[in-house]
């Protein structure tokens, strides 16, 4: 493969014993089952929880509270795993997020419940960037699409699933067990971890050298900086205007700590973002595709139901389908991948991945109106294929980038990039569509009015065109993102990645 020309030779660093491998990798697709769940299960049984616990004018923060202590630990865990190992800190992950589990599903009112989330997050971003690590620790290079297409898998069906799971758990038992399956699955990952996740003894550092320390203010100024930007996303425009003084100074705080963030970093010994992450190529390219990956996804993930529904006029099972048939695509793709990346590369593989979904994106505001749904169901399948040509090998490929004490830090960098790509995007593309609509419709209403007014069958036929013409715009937007990822690569990335030789490769 022309990618594996070694630029140095380590010597792979993985858990002992092959054969209680199947073990471990079963735990790590439990443990991000339970990831992808919690982020999206909730919705549907928003009504129940309301109507149980109160707090109808805050209850979006059970999504934006967990969504956020994901994001902003991402790179605390990648730094601690890189330093202590990846098994103690799934472990504890684990243990946080089944804590978290427990104390939600004992919540007495909406304000626990939203805290007890964020404890769940808490333990979220240890099991997200944790079990993608110890993926590519596990496997050779030649090995890692396996496993990474099993978990891409188990990711994008638990996270299509989660609302369906989530509505039939509180329709027919008690949203609390929508925290309490938790449990149990979670008590069988975190045992097999304990059991079976043997990894090698770490060498010892010399009589005399100064101890490993942690980079605790750099963490709390990383939690501190990412939490307040990522709350001004999440929050302008919906819970505030977007030039309101509550956002202007969230931003204002924001970008006073990411000042803060990058003093203290330069002067600590094992910083928690250490410079090398942007200062390699290969590296920061593939923190700003992925990145842009993550603002591209919203557009279908958050815009194309209430487009099946509103235009369309499908039912809410029939508008799911439409959108859970990239979740077939996808990860096929991803498994396939490994043999046009050994002919051509990882980033040229990127490319004619994202060049196709750019021009798939493109594609929809050019959908007949109002369309049959065969038409936005095959772009969705055609995208799920494209995106899994983009991704995977990025991810394969930076991580066989870089050694063992590199790969948590450099994992945790490429998925907080995408999970902050996903908060931007909701925010922008949100700004964008209600634009549109308030345009067509003379200043009248945002997109969460008029579909409900939809919903209740008193909105016009002009309305519909009016949310057809947002989500195209959306659309516009996405395809202007996967340009951007294009770049990229084109123009920042190294055409050929420069791979590490490692034990069976």
């Amino acid at each position: 493969m022309g990618d594996a020309r070694p630029a140095i030779r380590e010597a792979a660093r993985r858990p002992a014993g092959t054969h209680r491998r199947g073990a471990v990798v079963a735990a790590l697709m439990l443990a991000m089952a339970l990831a992808a769940l919690d982020s999206t299960i909730v919705s549907t049984a928003v009504p129940q929880i309301v109507g149980d616990l109160g707090g109808f004018s805050v209850f979006s923060w059970l999504f934006s509270g967990y969504l956020l202590a994901v994001t902003v630990t991402l790179p605390v865990y990648g730094k601690l795993s890189d330093t202590f190992g990846r098994k103690p800190v799934l472990v504890v992950g684990a243990a946080l997020f089944l804590l978290g589990s427990l104390l939600c599903a004992l919540a007495w009112n909406m304000g626990a419940l939203i805290a007890f989330r964020v404890v769940q997050g808490l333990g979220g971003g240890a099991l997200q960037g944790t079990v993608q690590t110890l993926a590519a620790d596990l496997y050779p290079l030649r090995e890692r699409p396996k496993i990474q297409s099993k978990l891409s898998t188990v990711w994008a069906v638990s996270a299509v699933a989660g609302p369906g799971v989530g509505g039939v758990l509180a329709a027919y038992a008690d949203w609390r067990w929508i925290f309490l399956v938790n449990l149990p699955i979670g008590a069988v990952a975190l045992w097999l971890i304990v059991r079976h996740l043997h990894e090698p003894q770490r060498e010892s550092a010399p009589k005399g050298a100064p101890r490993a320390r942690v980079d605790w203010a750099g963490a709390l100024a990383v939690f501190a900086c990412g939490g307040v930007l990522l709350t001004a996303l999440v929050q302008g425009g919906v819970a505030w205007p977007w030039l309101s003084g509550p956002s202007l100074a969230l931003f204002g705080a924001g970008l006073a700590l990411a000042g803060l963030v990058v003093v203290i970093e330069r002067r600590a010994a094992e910083p928690v973002i250490p410079g090398w992450v942007w200062r390699r190529r290969t590296i920061a390219a593939v923190n700003l595709a992925l990145g842009a990956l993550g603002l591209l996804m919203v557009a279908p993930t958050v815009f194309l139901p209430t487009y099946a529904q509103s235009v369309l006029g499908l039912g809410p099972v029939a508008a799911g389908f439409v959108l859970s048939v990239w979740t077939l695509s996808w990860p096929v793709s991803a498994a396939l991948s490994q043999h046009v990346y050994r002919r051509i590369g990882f980033r040229d593989t990127a490319l004619l991945g994202i060049g196709a979904g750019a021009l798939i994106l493109l594609a929809f505001p050019f959908l007949p109106y109002p369309g049959a749904a065969w038409q936005p169901t095959l772009l969705m399948l055609l995208l799920g294929a494209a995106l899994g040509l983009f991704q995977l090998p990025l991810i394969v490929g930076v991580q066989s980038t870089v050694g063992w004490s590199e790969r948590g830090t450099t994992t945790a960098s490429v998925l907080f990039c995408r999970q902050s790509g996903q908060t931007v995007g909701a925010a922008l593309f949100g700004a964008v569509a209600n634009g549109v609509l308030a345009a067509r419709l003379g200043g009248a209403g945002d997109l969460d009015s008029v579909t409900r007014a939809l919903d209740a069958g008193t909105a016009p036929e002009a309305t519909r065109h009016a949310i057809a013409s947002a989500v195209h715009a959306v659309y516009l937007g996405a395809a202007c993102a996967a340009a951007l990822a294009f770049l990229v690569l084109l123009c920042v990335a190294p055409r050929r990645f420069p791979v590490l030789k490692e034990q069976g490769d």
